[in-house]
């Protein structure tokens, strides 16, 4: 069995060699299952009060095979990365099922799913080994944004709050054996500065440091995400994490999202990665952009060297993943370029000091 460090050093040398792809969509996949209450509680928490249908993290515990069960289909149509099942596994989000009690054990049963799943695979395919990514969401509370339209300064959450969340998530995906962390879909980026610094912190605990890769999203036309900053705004003010990799997920299909990875891959002296969505939904919430679509969008990417990493958000299936893999196989993998020197701030706005 390999070390951790063992896998990151073939995650670099990964990196160089090829586009890699991430898996796709967990939550069309899991409503496919059709679940009932019964499956979301199993036996551990049949009696509790509250309604849990809906709080798909928590299969973890009481469904592992239907999580275990996506990993595979997901490895099997060719992705290279795994997400752990913890999008909402903070005590913040699992408040709403009041569920905080859970998440310690949510987050490390969902490492240890995804590493089983992922070290069978490598040992399939040594040539192609599997990564697993401890997914990290935004939660359902903003720092930067009011909660009272009528209080500018009215917040749900404090900043300590939102850094201890993230503390016991990062705390437990360590331990179930994550090879990175995926610190994504970001609106917020007060919340992802968060969410950094508690990984950062776990050093200190004599955890030892894992890769960190940065996925914000643009909610609309604009080009800015939700707490108003622009691409390169955005950029300026993750970078300090010197993440493994940044890009964009959710929010928008591949057509929209295009300008922005292209922005990103201009500024970004490190991996850029992007899923987008499978289109944009209809007038029913469902997605009907087909895989051919998908990664022929992709592909177009791949083939203009502005990704190392692809994959798929919302709507994308294993079919999704099984056509990105195919697309982009033997494509070379977007050069880093150099920068120089300089001072680069950021509000909603770049600021840049040469």
């Amino acid at each position: 069995m390999s070390t951790r460090q063992d896998r990151i050093a073939l995650l670099h040398k990964a990196a160089r060699e090829r586009i890699l792809v991430l898996d796709g969509s967990w939550g069309v996949m899991i409503q496919r299952r059709g679940l009932s209450e019964s499956d979301f509680r199993g036996e551990q928490f049949a009696d509790h009060p509250g309604m849990l249908r809906g709080d798909n993290d928590l299969l973890c515990l009481t469904r592992p095979d239907v999580i275990a069960d996506l990993h595979d289909a997901y490895f099997e149509a060719g992705a290279d990365f795994a997400e752990t099942n913890t999008f909402n596994a903070t005590a913040i989000s699992q408040a709403d099922y009041e569920m905080q009690g859970a998440v310690a054990d949510i987050n490390l049963a969902a490492a240890r799913l995804a590493r089983e799943s992922a070290d069978r695979w490598s040992e399939k395919t040594p040539d192609k080994p599997r990564f697993v990514c401890g997914a990290i969401g935004p939660l359902n509370r903003t720092l930067s944004m009011s909660s009272d339209v009528n209080d500018p300064g009215a917040r749900q959450v404090t900043y300590e709050q939102v850094y201890a969340a993230y503390v016991e998530q990062a705390r437990a995906l360590h331990e179930g054996g994550v090879d990175l962390f995926l610190v994504e879909t970001i609106f917020d980026t007060l919340n992802a500065k968060a969410a950094i610094k508690a990984i950062l912190d776990l050093e200190d605990d004599g955890y030892e440091p894992l890769p960190i890769w940065i996925s914000g999203t643009i909610t609309d036309r604009s080009g800015r995400t939700l707490s108003g900053q622009t691409v390169e705004a955005f950029w300026n003010s993750v970078r300090h994490a010197r993440p493994f990799a940044v890009g964009f997920n959710c929010a928008l299909g591949a057509d929209l999202m295009r300008p922005h990875i292209a922005e990103l891959a201009r500024l970004a002296d490190t991996l850029v990665a992007a899923y987008p969505n499978a289109g944009l939904p209809n007038a029913f919430g469902h997605y009907d952009e087909t895989a051919e679509t998908t990664s022929g969008a992709l592909s177009e990417w791949a083939r203009s060297g502005l990704v190392n990493i692809l994959g798929g958000c919302c709507g994308t299936t294993p079919d999704h993943i099984r056509a990105i893999s195919d697309a982009v196989a033997g494509l070379p993998p977007r050069q880093i370029p150099g920068r120089a020197p300089a001072l680069r701030l950021s509000g909603l706005e770049p600021f840049e000091l040469i």
